[in-house]
């Protein structure tokens, strides 16, 4: 298994999660072909699994290295997020949204092939790579989750047909996401600690990411003391976003970036 057979598998996994949409949005009233649509979303999402499970075996190193990488994960955590919520809150829009970003991060990998090597620097050799990487990933694909619904809700309040549905919906995912990033924060100094004999450097990544864990505990602050002030709420959630995207891969293009350790994630 190697990123030759990704086309066939990211295809596999397009076409089951196409063809559960279809079934949900227009043959939603008809309660077996909706379970079938349940049925072909977790199909699509378990042949995703298994292209990552066999990459990771044939890499000899979990395939976290590379901006190329870190797409394939999002395009794994965000369908699952969407579905999750789709189940408990039966959000549509929300689960399609879900399965197109994750299909942009698929088509992307697609036309862009990278060189992926199998070797780690010294630095990536530890124990801290997978959770401190895992739960970043995970925590960024459940907060971009949030800032689309920031989004809508703030388009909604735009119309005059806000629902509040909406802002509890990001509430609860910005918690979610907030709690892993803490947690990749932790991580991380624990790692840069072992690795370079420092928990914090300021270094240019290190600087970003703090930032954006401050935009969204702003957040969380803002909505806690001002829970009427939907609007602004919801510009603070879209903006902590561009922060995180900044951190992601914004920083790599930065000036900066030349003495950042961790531009390792461009080779």
């Amino acid at each position: 298994m190697t990123w030759i057979d990704f086309p066939l598998y990211s295809s596999i996994t397009a076409i089951l999660w196409v063809l559960g949409l279809l079934f949900l949005l227009i043959l939603y009233k008809k309660q077996p072909l909706f379970k079938f649509a349940n049925i072909l979303f977790v199909l699509g999402w378990l042949a995703l699994i298994v292209f990552v499970v066999k990459l990771w075996m044939e890499l000899d190193r979990p395939p976290m290295r590379t901006l190329g990488e870190t797409r394939l994960w999002y395009a794994t955590f965000l369908p699952l997020i969407g579905f999750v919520t789709y189940i408990r809150w039966k959000y549509k829009w929300f689960l399609a949204y879900s399965i197109a970003m994750a299909g942009m991060f698929l088509t992307i990998n697609y036309l862009n092939p990278e060189t992926y090597s199998k070797t780690l620097m010294p630095a990536l050799q530890s124990p801290w790579f997978i959770p401190h990487v895992l739960v970043y990933l995970f925590s960024y694909a459940v907060l971009a989750a949030s800032s689309i619904v920031a989004i809508k809700g703030w388009w909604d309040s735009y119309k005059g047909n806000f629902n509040t549905e909406t802002l509890k919906l990001a509430d609860n995912l910005v918690y979610i996401g907030f709690a892993f990033l803490t947690l990749g924060l932790l991580f991380g100094a624990l790692w840069a600690k072992e690795a370079w004999g420092h928990y914090w450097t300021w270094d240019p990544k290190e600087v970003w990411a703090f930032l954006t864990w401050m935009g969204y505990l702003i957040y969380i602050h803002y909505r806690n003391f001002h829970m009427h002030k939907t609007k602004q709420a919801l510009t603070i959630l879209a903006l902590a976003f561009v922060v995180l995207l900044v951190c992601w891969f914004g920083v790599n293009y930065l000036p900066v970036a030349t003495t950042s350790v961790h531009t390792y994630t461009n080779y």
